[in-house]
C-alpha cells in the first residue's frame, strides 16, 4: 500500500499514517516511517515490527553465498525479495569480510593433544566454473582433553581416496 492509494478505502481497514522509529544500521542509525493501517494489520517486510536492528540482512547475503550463489544471483534474489537495488560491490565487501574469517580461523594454533580425532568425508555439491559438481569434503574433528569438540580442519577433492590429508603422527 503505498502513501497515497485508495487501498482499503471504505472496507474499515484503510490507511493511518505512518509510525517513525530509529534503526540502528551497519553504517549507523537510520530513520524510517513504517505504513500503518486501522487494523494493525500491515506487517513490514524488511524491517518487522520492534525491530530495532538490521543485522539479518548482512547476514542473509553471507549465508546465500556460502550456499553458492554468485554476488549477481544474490543480487537478483535481493531485489525480487525486497525491492531493494544491492550493488555488487556491496556483496563482495560483505563475502571478503568472510574470508578475512576463514584466513584466521586457517592460521589458529591448534592443541597439541587431543583425547580423539575424527576423519571423515562427506560427499557434496559445490558449484565450480557455473556447473554443479559432487566434491568429497574431507572433516578432521577432535575431541580436545577438556572434552570439547574442535573442528580442526576441512579439505576438499573431487574423489574420495585414503591418501588426500596429509597427517603427522608424533608421540
Amino acid at each position: 500500500m503505498t502513501n497515497n492509494a485508495a487501498t482499503g478505502k471504505n472496507t474499515g481497514n484503510s490507511r493511518n499514517g505512518v509510525s517513525r522509529k530509529t534503526i540502528i544500521a551497519d553504517d549507523g542509525y537510520v530513520e524510517i516511517d513504517t505504513p500503518r493501517d486501522r487494523e494493525g494489520s500491515f506487517e513490514p517486510q524488511f524491517i518487522g515490527k520492534h525491530q530495532r536492528k538490521i543485522d539479518s540482512f548482512s547476514d542473509e547475503i553471507i549465508e546465500l553465498y556460502g550456499h553458492g550463489m554468485s554476488v549477481r544471483d544474490i543480487q537478483s534474489y535481493l531485489e525480487k525479495r525486497y525491492a531493494v537495488e544491492v550493488s555488487t560491490g556491496f556483496i563482495s565487501t560483505l563475502t571478503d569480510q568472510v574470508l578475512d574469517d576463514i584466513r584466521i580461523w586457517q592460521q589458529r594454533a591448534l592443541s597439541e593433544r587431543y583425547a580423539v580425532v575424527y576423519l571423515d568425508a562427506l560427499v557434496t555439491s559445490s558449484r565450480q566454473n557455473g556447473m554443479v559438481a559432487k566434491r568429497h569434503l574431507y572433516v578432521a574433528l577432535g575431541i580436545n582433553m577438556q572434552g570439547q569438540k574442535e573442528l580442526l580442519g576441512l579439505w576438499g577433492q573431487a574423489t574420495e581416496t585414503a591418501r588426500v590429508l596429509p597427517v603427522e603422527y608424533t608421540h
